[in-house]
């Protein structure tokens, strides 16, 4: 079940998708579902719960942390309100649309919304 701005995903860049695979597997048992050849979705005890995203260069400041939304426009119109910058606008995934932001201090977020 996915709570409307709650923190519901998390996710991490990386520069080789199998060895990451691999590394998370041993150390964690973690188990994956893969979407191509450049993301995997970390499976949890009730669904996905986070992915690898392999990309050329690693993201700066950590992990991705992605809200859910009820309301994607809604969500846009408020971080835009609340003085958020918007660094990617709403697009489709395999699942549902998110964006991009990064708040007043330059964390980066995402929200998404199933609908």
């Amino acid at each position: 079940m996915h709570l409307h701005h709650t923190i519901d995903y998390v996710e991490f860049t990386v520069l080789d998708l199998s060895a990451a695979k691999r590394f998370y597997a041993d150390a964690f048992g973690w188990k994956f579902n893969d979407y191509g050849p450049d993301y995997a979705g970390i499976q949890g005890t009730n669904g996905e719960v986070g992915g690898l995203h392999r990309t050329a260069e690693l993201r700066t400041g950590g992990p991705l942390v992605i809200l859910y939304s009820n309301d994607l426009e809604q969500s846009l119109a408020a971080v835009r309100s609340a003085g958020g910058t918007i660094l990617k606008e709403p697009y489709a995934f395999p699942g549902g649309r998110r964006f991009q932001f990064a708040d007043p201090s330059g964390n980066e977020l995402a929200v998404w919304s199933d609908a």
